[in-house]
């Protein structure tokens, strides 16, 4: 599986893939809505493609307290439960190996699959925030440290 940077093309279809799954079903948001959040400065939309795109993540490198954010991350409905989402999380962490502290991303109260797949991958919550995004719904608020740079420097020794 690749990862890449999006294209035009790219942001429609991931548009229509978010418009069309939860949580932005819930949360009331059209293609349209969905389209103009992946389109926002300093944002960046990369793209998990094999044969066909299966996934994207959408991150921001300063997006809380100056740390990088995952703001969305969806996979294709026909390729949930093969790794994508785990393989797109890895791919997230390791763009910040060695250069921050923590990681965060949010996820919706009502989402306890996307809630697993973090958990699994090792998030804690941190912090809630009630009635954010939708009445009577929660923003979970998860970090994460990245793993430590896998190299280390000679000493000389």
């Amino acid at each position: 599986m690749e990862i890449r940077r999006a294209t035009d093309g790219d942001r429609e279809w991931a548009a229509e893939l978010m418009a069309s799954t939860d949580p932005w079903i819930t949360l009331g948001r059209d293609r349209a809505q969905c389209l103009k959040a992946l389109q926002r400065p300093g944002f960046d939309l990369h793209i998990a493609s094999a044969e066909k795109r299966v996934g994207f993540l959408l991150t921001h490198p300063h997006g809380l307290a100056g740390l990088p954010y995952l703001s969305s991350l969806a996979v294709s409905t026909d390729c949930r439960s093969h790794g994508v989402g785990t393989r797109l999380l890895t791919w997230f962490e390791d763009r910040y190996r060695g250069r921050a502290r923590w990681a965060f991303l949010c996820v919706s109260s009502f989402n306890h699959r996307a809630q697993e797949l973090y958990r699994r991958a090792g998030y804690l919550q941190v912090g809630r925030l009630d009635d954010h995004s939708l009445e009577g719904a929660a923003e979970l608020i998860m970090r994460k440290r990245p793993p430590t740079p896998r190299w280390r420097f000679c000493t000389g020794s």
